[in-house]
């Protein structure tokens, strides 16, 4: 990912010396599990964790790993031999019984374990906003639209409260996610434990608090990443409908809610008057980033025999992308409905911009349940006027009025034209979030 969108907690998660202290822990962890059962020198695991905590991996080592591997075109040989010029003969134990694929698949499940805390915590950080905001504008007044068109008369403040429950959704899946993504894998080549028991896998899981892959073949079976990036896909899917809204409030016609603009901010090289919607379409593109994305994880799932590598190097690009994609968009997101510009008496306006033509449905309940009127007879009643209404700009109200064929009274007019009717059920709506 380009350091245009990326979080600093994910530069750093995804930096290369991480990688590879996410695969020193791999391995240490093994040799521990390994030097208790007497398959290796306590104390070559010993004199190990004091050096690597005393020099530990950083970007110098990075680059000797580069250097190295230049030569051995494989990446974990030059890892391991990079470690033994690092902290001497001692790391001759590592990697003892293990293949590639053991440390790389466990290790990464480290970073994507530590990728999805991150994304967790801004997913919840983006819904509690969404809760305070749906509870600010518990009874705003907005006009709901279908199809782009006015609707009813709805409270800008179930927006939020909508958005709020998809999060949790996505909260949901997420940790499901991450669960699955928990497990240990050291089983060695074509997954058999020839050359590793299998109670050192469940060691290192049960210190982890993590589970052991139950069987693997020499990869850990990438449905867990498939499920894990389609997951992030619907996660995006959701930042792009709110982002999506906020685009669409944002509009000159109708001006109801829009992104911060910040002092000395410019919309436009050209137009010293724009106020353009850049955060949420900024976002609204890396949504279309993680779906693509998803769609290479589930083809990385069927591989030749017991491995190959066609699944790698897609994942080394997808998996950070996607990741600190996700992270960025959030935090993003967050910061916009956080400080959102809400424009209440536009709402107001635009909802009774169209003469009352949002109150049509309740004047049609009026005729059928009041006047005892077959349905298809009230509709055209009904629909009459507000064609005339689309077309002429008059009221509905006093279209229907002045309609021969109208039996409505005054006053059931009235009853009708009542915008507290169409939000007498919100606090009903809001008691099943213990709002």
């Amino acid at each position: 990912m380009i350091d245009r969108y990326l979080t600093p907690e994910m530069k750093t998660l995804w930096s290369e010396a991480n990688r590879y202290r996410a695969w020193l822990k791999v391995e240490l962890s093994a040799m521990q599990a390994q030097a208790e059962a007497g398959e290796v020198p306590r104390e070559a695991y010993d004199t190990l964790i004091r050096k690597s905590q005393a020099d530990p991996l950083d970007q110098a080592f990075a680059d000797k790993v580069a250097e190295i591997e230049a030569v051995t075109r494989h990446d974990i040989v030059a890892f391991t031999r990079a470690l033994t010029e690092r902290y001497g003969e001692e790391a001759r134990f590592i990697h003892h019984g293990l293949t590639s694929t053991d440390v790389v698949d466990t290790a990464q499940n480290l970073l994507l374990d530590e990728a999805l805390g991150l994304i967790i915590a801004e997913t919840q950080a983006m819904r509690d906003v969404c809760r305070d905001q749906a509870v600010a504008h518990k009874h705003t007044p907005t006009v709901g639209r279908t199809h782009g068109i006015h609707a009813e008369p709805m409270t800008f403040g179930l927006k939020f409260l909508n958005w709020m429950s998809a999060l949790d959704r996505d909260l949901e899946r997420l940790e499901a996610a991450r669960r699955r993504i928990q497990v240990v894998m050291l089983s060695g080549s074509v997954g058999t434990f020839a050359h590793v028991s299998p109670e050192i896998e469940e060691a290192v899981a049960a210190a982890w608090g993590w589970q052991p892959a139950a069987v693997t073949n020499q990869t850990l079976a990438r449905d867990r990443h498939a499920e894990l990036m389609t997951t992030l896909a619907i996660l995006g899917t959701t930042i792009e409908k709110i982002a999506v809204e906020v685009r669409h409030l944002q509009r000159s016609e109708v001006r109801e809610a829009m992104e911060p603009f910040g002092k000395g901010q410019t919309g436009s090289s050209s137009m010293p008057h724009k106020k353009n919607p850049i955060l949420t379409e900024n976002v609204t593109g890396l949504a279309r980033l993680l779906r693509g994305n998803a769609m290479t994880a589930l083809e990385n799932v069927a591989l030749w025999h017991e491995r190959d590598i066609s699944h790698s190097s897609a994942e080394r690009i997808i998996l950070p992308d996607s990741t600190a994609a996700a992270s960025y968009a959030l935090r993003r997101l967050t910061g916009v409905l956080r400080d959102l510009v809400v424009f209440p008496d536009r709402m107001l306006k635009n909802l009774n911009d169209l003469g009352g033509l949002v109150f049509s449905q309740r004047v049609l309940h009026a005729l059928i349940d009041e006047k005892g009127m077959m349905r298809e007879d009230a509709y055209a009643i009904v629909q009459r006027s507000a064609l005339r209404s689309w077309e002429t700009g008059e009221g509905l109200r006093d279209l229907l009025a002045a309609d021969p064929e109208s039996p409505l009274s005054t006053e059931e007019l009235d009853a009708a034209f009542d915008l507290a009717w169409y939000l007498r059920h919100v606090d009903a709506i809001y008691a099943r979030f213990g709002l």
